[in-house]
């Protein structure tokens, strides 16, 4: 085990609050960059963190993270611009449905 100690600093990630780990720790363990795993209180200011290094492919969880800051900068911008929201007709949807009928989803 490496005796390297990382500084870690308060972030805001979302709306939730978390640690920003420098990228010198990424430098040394590139693999840990994508996983995930848990963290236990052991102390008021000791905490353990124990990483899943078996699954370190994240694409949906990555991809919810963005859709997820995508939708509180809409809602924050509806709150601060409510002057701007349109009510959404029937005539939009079936103007939707129109440019999506014959797309197909597929992976």
């Amino acid at each position: 085990m490496a005796d390297k100690i990382y500084p870690i600093n308060p972030a805001k990630i979302g709306n939730q609050n978390g640690f920003r780990l420098p990228q010198s720790f990424f430098k040394d363990y590139p693999h840990l960059a994508n996983a995930s795993g848990y963290l236990q209180v052991l102390s008021d200011n000791t905490l353990l963190v124990k990483l899943d290094t078996n699954n370190t492919n994240n694409d949906d969880e990555d991809e919810s993270v963005m859709l997820s800051l995508f939708l509180d900068f809409l809602m924050q911008d509806a709150i601060k611009n409510p002057d701007k929201l349109v009510m959404y007709t029937q005539e939009m949807s079936e103007e939707i449905d129109d440019l999506v009928a014959n797309v197909e989803i597929g992976e």
